[in-house]
């Protein structure tokens, strides 16, 4: 191999490693962008209360977190008359 032709395949490579490394930035830029991690909570939140294959509400993962609600509410109520 001349030395014409290695520079112009280490030339190519360059090249190769800078559109790798300029794809790999987008991505990353993509990940950690607030929209995108507000948008992959909120579809993981609603994963967990629809199921996502069919459609329907988990009814079970509905009526336990709306057990927790009532009893966060009710708790605030007693504790506010007993301190009244």
């Amino acid at each position: 191999m001349s030395q014409d032709q290695q520079l112009s395949a280490l030339e190519r490579e360059i090249e190769e490693t800078r559109v790798n490394l300029a794809a790999t930035i987008d991505q990353l830029v993509y990940r950690v962008h607030p929209k995108t991690i507000v948008g992959r909570e909120v579809n993981s939140i609603k994963a967990h209360f629809v199921d996502v294959q069919t459609g329907q509400p988990r009814t079970d993962n509905i009526l336990k977190a709306a057990g927790v609600v009532v009893a966060v509410v009710g708790f605030f109520v007693v504790v506010r008359k007993v301190v009244r």
